[in-house]
């Protein structure tokens, strides 16, 4: 069966307005890519279309048309909630031309929804709930809707079936290394962040799936509570592939915690160590949760920057969103970064329940004391799957606008009650961002890198006609924007109101996350002689829980 697999666009931070985020950050679509790999590898031509690629048109029906003119039985569309629209109208404008063609949609969306997706987008044939590519191997094979596990689909009757989830892959290094080959433009049309990379061309990898760690904001369900890593020389082989066919130079892991493993991460630095490939690369670690020879090994290995999920710098904020984090630990961490000769870059995330303009400051003070020598602030937006997601769509807490294309995390959708308005939020948002960016550290900090950033300054001289334009229509339309982002429509298709769709750990896990008291999800031992007082009988429980 012929398959084109499809990574939309979605909207950046002016929906309707030109995406100029590309020119300082344009990442390969790489589940889309593992799943070529791997429908190739079992004998079904695959065809890929980024569109946000550096050769792809703008709008809807352009893009269409080169999906279409791939010829396939079979597209599948990777959506995130934010793309998910541009995905929908892609699938209607495909079905309008070609009917028969058959279209599956998968990600992070769609496993968090699930069936009543189907129920609202009639030119949707499947959902791929969770891992893809069995689900996908299995519809290209022609298997029998009914027994494809991870697959939503309409049965004879029009009747939307959910069938099980199925056993996720237990051995990562069984999958074939992503198809970069057929990403039109890569590498040298993609590029990492700018200035967090000393050599070029870069690319990304990701060498694990899951994460061990359940935080309040984030979506679990594609790969839910099971973590899995490829080994440590599955990923130094990935490596070198990468080098050896296209020049590839530095890797940024977007592993949720590629530490977590110690065992792997030190195998995989001894084998850098030993048989150096000269490359380097950056990822992502727990802060209190990594020792300095840990950290040396790292910079030795090859590793120039390292990342973490900060989040907020009020300790209320911290215990209630990012628990087993605090402010102290986060300090230390930054200085033993600091001292094995690497790079920290801090991550937090701005307006979760329970920020008001006083936590932001204090955030903000608190990251500049730090001397990180990088930092994101995403603005904070509510995931179906996320533990959260309740108590943001209550109303309890706060403000929230239900538009799928804003939630991106470069919109306010969510207001906490702390703030008057989301033109507060933005205006403290832009002000942090201009201090952190202005203040003597940073400053100092980039002066002396001026030559380690060579291919970062290179890359903005590459485009000053586009980053000029981009800076002179900001600037010159920044009222019709601001009223362009006000004003906003939802798409007139988009459903409101539909729950989450869990399995019954997830639901545990979100319970545990959201409790005001810590909760262990691993089952109660019985004690051998419990006082009456206590059996779970006298006190009316039935939670399979211990506290």
């Amino acid at each position: 069966m012929r398959v084109t697999l499809v990574h939309p666009a979605g909207f950046n931070f002016v929906p309707g307005q030109p995406d100029f985020s590309v020119l300082a950050n344009r990442m390969p679509p790489i589940g889309i890519m593992q799943l070529a790999s791997w429908l190739e590898k079992h004998g079904h031509p695959t065809e890929l279309h980024d569109c946000l690629g550096p050769y792809a048109p703008p709008g809807i029906a352009a893009n269409a048309e080169i999906v279409l003119a791939s010829r396939p039985d079979l597209v599948g569309i990777s959506a995130t909630t934010s793309s998910f629209m541009d995905g929908v109208d892609l699938a209607a404008f495909i079905k309008r031309k070609r009917p028969e063609i058959r279209i599956v949609f998968g990600a992070v969306h769609v496993s968090s929804i699930g069936a009543p997706i189907l129920e609202h987008f009639p030119e949707i044939d499947y959902l791929c709930i969770g891992e893809g590519e069995g689900c996908l191997l299995d519809l290209a094979n022609g298997k029998a809707l009914a027994e494809i596990d991870n697959l939503v689909f309409r049965n004879g009757d029009g009747q939307v079936v959910c069938n099980p989830r199925r056993h996720r892959i237990l051995n990562l290094d069984e999958l074939p290394f992503p198809a970069y080959e057929k990403l039109a433009g890569f590498p040298h049309g993609y590029h990492l962040p700018l200035f967090a990379y000393e050599k070029r061309h870069g690319a990304t990898m990701i060498t694990s799936r899951g994460c061990p760690y359940t935080c309040s904001f984030c979506d679990r369900t594609v790969f839910e509570r099971l973590y899995k890593t490829n080994s440590a020389q599955y990923t130094y082989e990935h490596m070198k592939y990468l080098r050896d066919r296209f020049g590839v130079r530095h890797i940024n892991f977007y592993d949720d915690l590629f530490t977590a493993h110690r065992k792997r991460v030190t195998e995989l630095c001894e084998m850098l160590i030993e048989q150096p490939l000269g490359m380097n690369f950056n990822c992502a670690i727990r802060t209190g949760h990594t020792s300095d020879e840990m950290l040396a090994m790292l910079k030795k290995a090859g590793a120039l920057m390292v990342s973490m999920g900060i989040e907020s710098a009020d300790p209320g904020m911290m215990e209630r969103h990012k628990a087993g984090v605090t402010l102290p630990e986060v300090k230390k961490t930054v200085e033993r970064i600091h001292a094995a000769g690497l790079r920290a870059k801090g991550l937090f995330i701005f307006g979760l329940p329970g920020e008001t303009p006083e936590t932001l400051r204090h955030t903000s003070d608190f990251i500049l004391s730090l001397d990180l020598d990088e930092m994101n602030m995403t603005k904070f937006s509510p995931m179906y799957g996320a533990p959260i997601w309740d108590e943001c769509v209550s109303g309890k807490e706060g403000d929230f606008i239900e538009d799928w294309r804003l939630m991106n995390c470069l919109n306010f959708v969510f207001k906490p009650h702390g703030f008057s308005s989301r033109e507060e939020m933005d205006a403290l948002y832009n002000w942090h961002v201009k201090r952190y960016y202005d203040s003597r550290g940073y400053r100092h900090r980039f002066a002396k890198r001026l030559w380690q950033h060579r291919w970062s300054l290179w890359h903005v001289v590459r485009h000053l006609p586009e980053t000029v334009a981009a800076a002179r229509y900001f600037s010159a339309n920044k009222e019709e924007l601001e009223l362009a982002r006000r004003e906003f429509v939802r798409h007139p298709r988009q459903p409101v109101g539909l729950q989450p769709f869990l399995s019954p750990e997830l639901k545990a896990d979100a319970i545990a996350a959201m409790s005001p008291i810590r909760i262990s999800r691993r089952p109660a031992r019985p004690a051998t002689e419990p006082d009456a007082c206590c059996t779970p009988q006298a006190l009316g429980s039935t939670m399979p829980w211990t506290v």
